[in-house]
Formats: structure tokens, C-alpha cells, sequence
């Protein structure tokens, strides 16, 4: 397996991100965009880039923020993030650069591009669905699914969102705008939701403190990754 950092730009910025994928077989293969949390592109984001690349995929860690810019703590995080939510061109944009990056693999199989996103990150995802790009589909996990994008315009994207009925910081609420949203849109979507997580539920940083609104959930976890597969098995057949 390759594994290692990536460099890319976007626009007049340098982004580092990650990139990983099997070479024993020159086979081409579908590629994978993975959008990390609002800490930028760390260990967790690192090893679901490994993880994919064994299942054949090549997995490109998207650096939102540039290289060299990664939050020192979650107050960091926040405010860095807020700004690119608050700017979801931008925030758009960095995706739609990176997987410019991606195309340029000679073993990615064109045409066959998805996404994935954690947090921050599934935000990130479906707001590139919202853009209307030809991507194969994107996976939101934990994710927020509001957007400041009223266009209403079609998506062609299949989404699958892998929610925490207990997450507090995106309340059910939230999650019938979404479907009154994407009903609008006419989108392929699905929701998947899960007892007893909160947020971020597939990262063990998180802990076990439910209290908190953000813990893991060992159960939540693996059925979200098995749910994810079989989502990739139906838009890259």
C-alpha cells in the first residue's frame, strides 16, 4: 500500500492532504474523497484513508484549510470552521479542487467519485452535493445538514446520511429541514439513524461521556462503515 502525505492546490493556496491506495494491481479503481472534522487532517482521517485503500479504493484526505493550518484545540477548530461553513463556496470549492487532485491518479476509474465526511467534514460532503457536481454519491457521518445555499438546485449526488437520533447538536429538527430540502431538490438520499449516539459517534476521542453531546459508540460505528460499503457497492456496481 501507498500511503503518505499529498500536496495539491486550490487556487493560489497549498493544501497537504493524505493519499493512499493499493499499486499491487493496476486494476483502476473508484476514488474516494475523505473530508475530516473540524481538527483538519489527522490520525483518524489517516487511518479511514488506509482502511478504504485496502478495499480496493483510492482515498484522498481533503485539506480544507491549507497546508500548515491545523487548529491547536477545539475553540481553534470552531472558529475556523464556522468560517468556512459561513463561506460555503469556499468551503465547496477546496472539495472541488481536491478531487481535481484525484482525477490526475491513473488508476482512478473515470467517472467513479465519491465522498465521505466526519463532522465538520459531512457537512463539507453535502454541501458539494448541493453544488450539483457528478459525483457518484457522498456519506455524511454526524454531520450537520443545514446550509446557507437557498438555490434549491437539483443534486445529482446520491447521499446517505449516518445520524445520532441522540445528537444534540444537530436536533431532529434539523434533520426534517434537510428532508424537506432534499425532497425539493429531488434527491436520491437516505438517513440512517442510530439509538443511543450523539455526536461524532465513530470517533474514540470522543469518549464515553454521552453527557457531553460528542461520544462513541463502538455499535453506531461499525453498523455506519457497513452501511457506507454497501452504499458504495450500489453507485460504483
Amino acid at each position: 500500500m501507498i500511503a503518505k502525505d499529498f500536496e495539491y492546490n486550490s487556487s493560489d493556496v497549498v493544501c497537504e492532504g493524505y493519499i493512499a491506495y493499493e499499486e499491487s494491481s493496476d486494476i483502476k479503481r473508484p476514488g474516494i474523497l475523505v473530508v475530516p472534522n473540524w481538527m483538519g487532517v489527522g490520525d483518524f482521517v489517516k487511518e479511514k484513508c488506509r482502511a478504504l485503500a485496502s478495499l480496493g479504493y483510492i482515498a484522498l484526505a481533503v485539506d480544507v484549510y491549507g497546508k500548515g493550518v491545523r487548529p491547536k484545540n477545539r475553540e481553534e477548530a470552531a472558529k475556523l470552521s464556522s468560517s468556512y461553513k459561513e463561506n460555503y463556496r469556499l468551503l465547496r470549492k477546496r472539495l472541488l479542487d481536491a478531487m481535481e487532485a484525484l482525477k490526475g491518479f491513473e488508476l482512478l476509474k473515470e467517472g467513479y467519485i465519491g465522498a465521505i465526511g466526519y463532522c465538520f467534514g459531512g457537512t463539507a460532503v453535502l454541501e458539494l452535493a448541493r453544488e450539483g457536481v457528478d459525483v457518484k454519491g457522498v456519506v455524511s457521518f454526524h454531520g450537520g445538514l443545514s446550509t446557507l445555499d437557498i438555490s434549491r438546485n437539483p443534486v445529482k449526488a446520491k447521499i446517505l446520511v449516518c445520524h445520532g437520533v441522540d445528537d444534540p447538536f444537530v436536533p431532529m429538527s434539523q434533520v426534517e429541514d434537510f428532508i424537506k430540502e432534499m425532497n425539493e431538490r429531488k434527491a436520491d438520499y437516505q438517513i440512517i439513524m442510530y439509538s443511543d449516539a450523539v455526536h461524532s459517534f465513530t470517533e474514540k476521542a470522543a469518549g464515553s461521556d454521552k453527557s457531553k453531546g460528542s461520544a462513541y459508540n463502538e455499535l453506531a460505528d461499525k453498523r455506519s462503515w457497513n452501511h457506507m460499503l454497501l452504499f458504495f457497492q450500489e453507485i460504483f456496481r
